[in-house]
């Protein structure tokens, strides 16, 4: 019952599938190519180009939408749960200014 898209979680050790997460809105995805790589958010529509490029709508946790090609993301959770560790920053944007913020911060700190 594993489809095209699907993620499967497996077992290093024993080879087993434990897990497996269905492609489908509403799913947590990350996006691993293109201008968004490493960006985390929920899956919110998948649009169908025939003879195109599919293309989804996703919303990362800060509530701002970004569109990418379908082949850019996978699902790593159900929900907002995710199966895997997510990197620092949660997979969030920052813009230049709050990045900035977020590097004076740090360096008042040390």
């Amino acid at each position: 019952d594993v489809k095209i898209n699907d993620t499967v979680k497996v077992n290093l050790a024993t080879g087993k599938i434990e897990d497996h997460i269905k492609f489908g809105v509403g799913n947590l995805v990350m996006v691993t190519a293109g201008r968004n790589l490493g960006r985390v958010g929920l899956l919110k529509h998948i649009e169908k180009h025939p003879g195109a490029a599919d293309s989804v709508s996703v919303e990362d946790l800060a509530g701002q939408t970004f569109s990418t090609q379908i082949e850019n993301i996978f699902s790593i959770g159900s929900g907002k749960k995710a199966l895997v560790t997510l990197p620092r920053g949660a997979g969030i944007r920052l813009s230049i200014v709050e990045e900035k913020a977020q590097r004076e911060r740090r360096a008042n700190k040390a």
